[in-house]
């Protein structure tokens, strides 16, 4: 199966994305903003990737997730659940270090935009790929 992350926003709170699988609304995806493909401060970059899904993330911190393969000079990738995407560097907070962070809807917790209802939404995504390894093609138009 092939999914479809489109980007259309980016600020200091992250970037904001849309994923489709069919053409079909799966859920919202918050990332960093664009920081030239830094490791642990940055979105990654554009392109299609091998995505394989994992009971047990290699450290064992998260559990039923998603690894994105063969990211250019980066390791560790995941979609995971989580809400907030903010620059590090500007004082925003973050529960992504370069991973991507589904969400069923845009919000505001501590004045600062982030994505909402990420377990569910995770949740969703395992419903449409059924815990199966995928392709993901990440287009930027932001």
């Amino acid at each position: 199966m092939r999914l479809q992350l489109y980007r259309f926003h980016q600020d200091d709170d992250g970037t904001i994305g849309l994923l489709l699988a069919e053409g079909m609304h799966v859920c919202l995806v918050g990332e960093l903003p664009w920081k030239d493909n830094r490791s642990n401060v940055s979105r990654i970059p554009d392109g299609t990737y091998q995505v394989e899904y994992l009971e047990r993330s290699a450290s064992g911190r998260y559990r039923d997730v998603y690894h994105v393969r063969h990211v250019e000079g980066r390791t560790g990738i995941l979609i995971h659940t989580g809400n907030y995407t903010g620059d590090r560097e500007k004082g925003l907070r973050s529960d992504s270090w370069g991973c991507l962070l589904p969400g069923k809807r845009l919000g505001k917790l501590s004045g600062q935009r982030c994505v909402l209802a990420s377990r569910s939404a995770l949740s969703l995504l395992h419903e449409v790929v059924d815990r199966n390894d995928f392709e993901l093609e990440v287009i930027s138009h932001a």
